[in-house]
């Protein structure tokens, strides 16, 4: 990978956060002009940062972010990362991936393949895609829009530091997520740990 084209800062606009359980915070959600693949993917600055900043890559996730679906960790992720960074400092980037970039009615059709044996990287390439799509390109823009050339990054996915540093981000510390494990997703966090060494420990 190289270093990619400039992207621009568009608008800046203060958003106060409330969640279900009570939480609340206030974020600057960030807009940008000129991103590689032409998303609206949206920046929210947190807290006040004293040194590094610390970073999330998070992947919209409809059915998780939103609705609370169990099938995945991606709604208790969010929450997590929203209270870590607002407690330290530093910036979560909201991504348009849904289904690790295969989009939202793929990853229903993926769904339907895992719930007849498949797991979630094969259900993928049984649809005709890669097991993960996602290309951070648009991510590392965003952040050298920020002035961030150096991230403290929240995360269990090693591919997400990778393409970060060949992109020209340096990643001074990985951080993990918690562990967000249920009956109904511990098949996925096991594919996940087991498949792509995602940093999650799960029990048995």
């Amino acid at each position: 990978m190289t270093t990619p084209v400039g992207a621009t800062v568009r608008t800046r606009v203060q958003i106060p956060l409330a969640f279900g359980d009570g939480y609340t915070t206030i974020a600057q959600a960030v807009t940008f002009d000129g991103l590689s693949d032409g998303r609206e993917h949206v920046a929210f600055v947190l807290g006040e940062p004293t040194g590094t900043p610390l970073v999330r890559l998070h992947s919209e996730c409809l059915t998780g972010d939103v609705f609370g679906s169990a099938r995945c960790d991606c709604g208790p992720q969010l929450r997590e990362a929203v209270e870590r960074i607002s407690d330290t400092g530093g910036v979560l980037l909201y991504l348009r991936q849904e289904g690790r970039d295969i989009g939202l009615y793929n990853k229903l059709d993926a769904y339907a393949l895992q719930d007849s044996g498949l797991d979630t990287y094969q259900a993928n390439t049984e649809l005709g895609f890669d097991e993960d799509a996602r290309d951070y390109t648009a991510a590392a823009q965003m952040l050298a829009a920020l002035g961030l050339a150096e991230i403290d990054l929240l995360t269990n996915n090693p591919d997400k530091v990778r393409q970060l540093t060949a992109l020209g981000v340096t990643v001074r510390d990985t951080l993990p997520t918690g562990v967000h494990a249920n009956e109904n997703n511990l098949r996925y966090l096991r594919a996940k740990a087991e498949h792509t060494g995602h940093t999650i420990s799960l029990a048995g």
